[in-house]
């Protein structure tokens, strides 16, 4: 059923101000809601926990839509959207589609990893990268194993290290420092880090350990831009764009068909991009790019890996 919508809301567990997952889905919200001329709520901040009770405040204040932007989520989500009747976007949950109440996103940026890794193998020096994740999330998943077949793709003999700083650690910073310095310590000079708020901690390592073959560690960033804060380590980030996702999201509420369908970001519609910084030489910019053109005229493809074992079957598991 078509519905008349005016207010949404976006919901995440860190604050909207840290240059990945979190302010990436509260921009992308804001930009979507401003340009179909509607108000937005942001509840950010929210934690990792139950956030079933602002989940009701926001269904009692009348907002038409809540993006429930965490694979935290994803329980309270549908629960509330049942209880309430107020249509709820999830993550991660493909299966968990209603018609008219619950919608997926669990999006992959994994075209873009796969480039990375392509970058990362062209420019080690010690012939072994690592990945450093906060957790093993499809998304996560799925960007690991897109950088790990970019690594082998381009050089077979490069070595690519995995960690797990734990199981939901999206916010520990001190955890991403430690794993990613171990990474480090094993030989990885250029590490592919998600972490939300922990890869804060994976960029401290990276700027305050040397290489073991005395060149600087370089840092490959994901969802968001950090160029700003930059020291000279960022190679570069696979940047989401999410304005596309809650834009379709909201014109198909509009249109009565919201939940009917997943949502996804790519390389060929531009949500999905690599980041330049002044660390990639010329050369190799050009060659990725090229790459990239490949994947989007479909003379190249890749499916995602959501699954965590699979990941791990790719890589080799950091002591």
């Amino acid at each position: 059923m078509a519905q008349d919508i005016d207010t949404i809301a976006v919901l995440t567990p860190e604050a909207g101000t840290d240059f990945g997952w979190n302010q990436q889905g509260v921009d992308a919200a804001r930009a979507a809601a401003e340009a179909m001329g509607l108000e937005i709520v942001v509840a950010d901040g929210l934690g990792y926990g139950d956030v079933r009770a602002p989940m009701r405040e926001l269904a009692a204040e009348g907002v038409d839509l809540m993006i429930a932007h965490a694979s935290g989520y994803n329980t309270a989500g549908p629960e509330i959207a049942e209880e309430t009747g107020v249509p709820v976007a999830i993550v991660d949950s493909p299966d968990a589609l209603k018609e008219g109440l619950i919608a997926d996103y669990t999006l992959s940026g994994h075209e873009g990893a796969y480039l990375a890794g392509r970058m990362a193998a062209k420019m080690t020096t010690t012939g072994t990268v690592g990945i450093v994740v906060s957790g093993e999330p499809p998304s996560w998943n799925s960007q690991s194993a897109g950088f790990a077949q970019g690594v082998r793709a381009e050089n077979a003999d490069v070595n690519v290290l995995y960690a797990v700083i734990g199981p939901a650690a999206y916010s520990d910073a001190a955890g991403g420092n430690r794993v990613t310095t171990s990474v480090i310590a094993a030989g990885a000079d250029i590490i592919f880090g998600q972490g939300n708020g922990s890869s804060f901690g994976m960029i401290q390592a990276v700027e305050t350990n040397a290489a073991t073959d005395g060149s600087d560690v370089m840092f490959i960033d994901v969802i968001g831009d950090k160029s700003s804060l930059d020291t000279g380590h960022l190679l570069t980030s696979v940047v989401w764009d999410m304005t596309p996702v809650y834009s379709e999201m909201i014109a198909d509420l509009k249109a009565g068909t919201f939940g009917s369908k997943s949502y996804a970001i790519s390389l060929a519609g531009d949500s999905v991009k690599l980041l330049k910084t002044p660390q990639v030489p010329d050369d190799v910019w050009t060659e990725i790019m090229a790459l990239r053109d490949e994947i989007v005229s479909g003379s190249m493809s890749m499916d995602p890996i959501f699954d965590a074992e699979e990941v791990r079957a790719l890589v080799t598991l950091a002591e």
